[in-house]
């Protein structure tokens, strides 16, 4: 069993910055791809980001590449999620997601261990 837990979220004005980390329990962290999904109210959950077991391969949504940054330290069981240029529509419940596998994927029922979440909001 893998729990996850996120932190590092917040208040910042458009065009800001915040970095999420997830810090996940268990050894066999560093076996598990890893994800950052958001879920804004009134939607479904959506792919932001995600990382190989080895940190060597990453994938992003569209609408956050360029902006966005996933990382992940192994040594520290911790994946982060750099977010920069934020924008309005960036606003959600961010969730760190673990996978039973080497590689990421962009699919929600891909993912087996979910975090609680961590709100961001944009102001404009």
């Amino acid at each position: 069993q893998v729990q996850l837990v996120e932190s590092g979220g917040g208040l910042v004005q458009a065009g800001g910055s915040l970095r999420l980390s997830c810090a996940a329990s268990g050894r066999t962290f560093s076996s598990y791809a890893m994800g950052w999904f958001r879920q804004a109210p009134g939607k479904e959950r959506e792919f932001v980001a995600a990382v190989s077991w080895r940190g060597t391969t990453t994938y992003y949504a569209d609408s956050v590449k360029g902006r966005f940054t996933i990382s992940r330290d192994n040594a520290k069981n911790t994946v982060y999620l750099q977010m920069n240029s934020l924008k309005p529509e960036d606003t959600a419940v961010y969730y760190c997601a673990g996978r039973r596998d080497y590689s990421g994927s962009y699919y929600v029922e891909a993912y087996d261990y979910w975090g609680q979440g961590t709100q961001v909001t944009v102001s404009s």
